[in-house]
């Protein structure tokens, strides 16, 4: 159960973790020092990385929590409010991450192979309000996990 806990928690911490530095530290830093033929496809190159890792936290972590809920806690009778909370959130936030990666993401990636830039910043304003979006969800879900147990 500890490892299953561990790697539950350090994958969500990852991806939030993530979202966070890239929505409140690198991009109000982006837009300040350059100008869109530059920041688009450093963004491009940020989330072509952070998404592989983004990917193994969607997948991995509802295996992990479903492990946990079914042969540690004997299935969702057995689990607290929190457990069913984190549940509905985590996969509305895999709902919005599969948005950003199936939707704005590839038409910013097709906007940069045809070098329209106003396309490529609409595509990634998109990206930026549903990952700040996401961003909230996660500290919530991650306030619930760490307080829940005592509510």
């Amino acid at each position: 159960m500890t490892i299953l806990i561990v790697i539950h928690a350090l994958l969500a911490f990852l991806w939030v973790g993530g979202m966070f530095f890239a929505h409140q530290i690198l991009r109000p830093v982006a837009a300040q020092q350059l100008e869109p033929p530059q920041r688009l496809p450093l963004w491009q190159g940020v989330f072509k990385r952070f998404f592989v890792w983004v990917w193994l936290a969607v997948s991995a972590i509802p295996v992990t929590g479903y492990w946990m809920v079914y042969g540690y806690f004997g299935g969702w009778s057995g689990t607290g409010l929190h457990v069913v909370l984190m549940h509905y959130l985590g996969w509305l936030m895999i709902a919005i991450y599969a948005y950003v990666f199936f939707v704005p993401y590839k038409g910013l990636r097709n906007a940069l192979t045809s070098k329209d830039f106003p396309a490529g910043g609409k595509e990634l304003n998109k990206i930026r309000q549903a990952v700040g979006f996401n961003t909230i969800l996660g500290l919530t879900v991650i306030t619930i996990a760490v307080s829940g147990r005592f509510w």
